[in-house]
């Protein structure tokens, strides 16, 4: 039997609306079968749809499902889970404790800041880093159309949705990059590149990823949580740095990059309401 849901849709890392990337998020989904929430997926058509439950985890404030449009479930997905909280905040959710929010989602939990409409995650550990094979590289070089004398370093950085990541000499470069989406066979891959001082931020970052809707997601937070741990823990990049990304896709995201004392990673931003009503599932 459908009934009617809770239903907000948020704009995450950017402080303007419709500039960074939207999620849609369903309240109260406790009772939704996998296909319903697959079905729902596919039907918003955004890069993800989240669904907010009652915990099953000790210390946890809610348990979140993540799909994406293809149907396929992720265990974690960074701008879902910045903008997941909102919603919840925005709707009256009460953190158990005051300083943090803890979220319980297929990678396990995961530690929350807010502040009005700021949030950060602490970024997860990595599920596969490491070398990325010649093979793999080349293959996802050439479908990039990228010489591989411009790229400075390579690793995998999946946390969830299965990244690799690629640095490149310069934010030009990622920006005139065209792939050729077949090509990849489904393969996601983050670009990052410096800007130079007068730039809109230290980094430009893309993420490349054919199962989403235009190829790329304007706004990523696991994808910048997964090149935070290796860059910065490569010493490539300083602890602390901020990130343009979305601009082919003429949007404006704005991410932070902040590495603490005990050498935890947090990815921030802000977000905005942009609809709120109801759902019938």
């Amino acid at each position: 039997m459908t009934q009617s849901r809770p239903f907000s849709q948020v704009d995450v890392f950017s402080k303007t609306p419709t500039l960074g990337n939207p999620v849609a998020v369903v309240h109260d989904a406790d009772g939704l079968s996998d296909a319903q929430m697959q079905s729902f997926a596919r039907w918003t058509n955004l890069s993800e749809t989240t669904f907010l439950m009652k915990p099953t985890q000790k210390g946890a404030d809610y348990r979140l499902r993540i799909f994406m449009p293809d149907g396929n479930e992720l265990p974690f997905a960074g701008h879902p889970t910045l903008g997941s909280a909102y919603a919840w905040l925005a709707r009256g959710g009460q953190p158990s404790s005051p300083e943090s929010i803890t979220q319980e989602c297929g990678i396990g939990l995961v530690k929350l800041r807010h502040n009005d409409a700021q949030l950060g995650f602490q970024a997860p550990e990595l599920l596969r880093s490491g070398k990325i094979d010649d093979a793999v590289l080349e293959k996802a070089l050439k479908a990039l159309g990228v010489d591989k004398s411009r790229v400075v370093a390579s690793n995998w950085v999946d946390n969830g949705p299965g990244f690799m990541g690629i640095l490149l000499d310069s934010a030009e470069t990622v920006l005139a990059v065209r792939p050729n989406l077949p090509a990849l066979d489904n393969a996601f891959v983050g670009l990052i590149g410096p800007h130079t001082q007068n730039g809109p931020a230290d980094y430009e970052v893309r993420a490349i990823a054919p199962a989403v809707s235009n190829g790329e997601d304007p706004a990523t937070g696991s994808l910048n949580g997964g090149l935070a741990k290796w860059l910065t823990g490569s010493q490539l990049a300083p602890p602390s740095y901020t990130v343009r990304q979305g601009t082919i896709l003429k949007r404006k995201a704005d991410i932070g990059i902040v590495t603490e004392s005990n050498k935890s990673i947090w990815i921030t931003g802000h977000c905005s309401l942009v609809i709120q009503g109801t759902v019938t599932l």
